[in-house]
């Protein structure tokens, strides 16, 4: 499309003016201080699904939905699974949460377990790194007021972004170790 690159330049815009009245506003901080407990055994989920075709992610505990999210993903999300460092596209696969990050520059972030050993082999075979540091996170300390305006754009490297209120419920519903599948299409067990 030829005004794709006037129509991002003009939300990116839009959005920036949002964060600053926000930031002026003393609203930016939304959702900041210490990381949330964790909520209880039974109320947690053990699995998250993403969804990139709809840009959705759910928690589950077994075939029940417990929580569903609209989120962003890497900006070139919807060109297959990542190969290599910088493509910014948004990993496809099972991986798990293996460490999370409560002093994230991203408002608390659960680390994915990307690459596994299928794609250091897949990128070595092809003489590039595969890249890593694939979270999902809450917005970029400082950009709080964005809310839910930041699922306009897939703006991240291909980390999965949400709501910073959203991370913290995320945070305390999946501890680490909880199974994350990501796929290119997924409708939850009717």
């Amino acid at each position: 499309m030829r005004n794709r690159p006037v129509l991002v330049i003009a939300v990116a815009m839009a959005l920036l003016a949002v964060a600053l009245f926000g930031y002026s506003k003393g609203m930016a901080l939304v959702g900041s201080g210490a990381p949330p407990a964790y909520a209880a055994p039974e109320d947690q989920a053990d699995r998250i699904i993403v969804s990139k075709s709809d840009r959705k992610m759910y928690l589950l505990r077994g075939a029940e939905v417990l929580k569903t999210y609209d989120v962003s993903m890497g900006m070139a999300w919807d060109a297959g699974h990542k190969q290599r460092e910088g493509d910014q596209r948004t990993p496809e696969g099972d991986y798990l949460i293996d460490w999370r990050n409560p002093k994230s520059v991203a408002h608390l972030s659960l680390h994915i377990s990307y690459p596994n050993a299928a794609d250091k082999a897949a990128a070595a075979a092809n003489g590039y790194s595969p890249g890593g540091d694939i979270m999902i996170h809450g917005l970029p300390n400082g950009w709080g007021a964005l809310g839910r305006w930041h699922t306009w754009l897939n703006w991240t490297d291909g980390c999965v972004a949400v709501t910073n209120a959203e991370m913290r419920e995320i945070w305390s519903l999946t501890p680490t170790g909880t199974p994350i599948s990501l796929f290119p299409q997924w409708s939850p067990p009717v």
